[in-house]
């Protein structure tokens, strides 16, 4: 863990005083390989348009920047849901502005391809509205917002349970 000395000018004497030892936060952010790895090693597995990774590129399946919650809570819904899980859209550019966007590392987009999300999200999650555009919402127990949308769930993770 890293250690950040903190120090505190005494001003009468002209000199400097160590006053102890402050923990460096960790860090919020994943980068893209170590999500991808995580994510891999709980048998998620993602997908994109392109076939590619770049975070500035639309059409790409990014992971740069994601939230280590968002991370932590794609793992636990694909351990609670014991359904396949296939992300098709992370960090990358083209998703709405936000402050709890793709951009900003709280969303992912999960395929709807086989079903079992279909059938698990409703039955598990409140139901929790709609949105402005009609797409209808459902709650988990831990405050996360998942999106039905045409060939995905748009996912909101604001922390890292399912």
């Amino acid at each position: 863990m890293n250690k950040v000395w903190s120090t505190l000018a005494v001003a009468a004497m002209g000199s400097v005083l160590l006053t102890g030892v402050a923990e460096a936060s960790p860090a919020k952010y994943a980068r893209h390989n170590d999500a991808a790895a995580q994510f891999r090693k709980a048998g998620i597995s993602w997908t994109s348009s392109k076939n590619c990774a770049d975070w500035n590129m639309r059409g790409c399946t990014s992971f740069t920047n994601i939230n280590k919650a968002t991370v932590a809570g794609v793992i636990a819904f694909k351990k609670l849901s014991k359904c396949r899980v296939v992300i098709t859209a992370g960090t990358e550019v083209g998703h709405s502005p936000g402050d709890y966007s793709h951009r900003k590392g709280y969303k992912v987009d999960l395929s709807r391809r086989d079903g079992c999300l279909d059938r698990y999200i409703p039955s598990h999650f409140k139901r929790a509205g709609s949105r402005r555009d009609g797409t209808k919402l459902y709650k988990s127990p831990a405050g996360n917002i998942y999106a039905r949308e045409g060939s995905h769930w748009d996912v909101l993770y604001y922390n890292g349970r399912a």
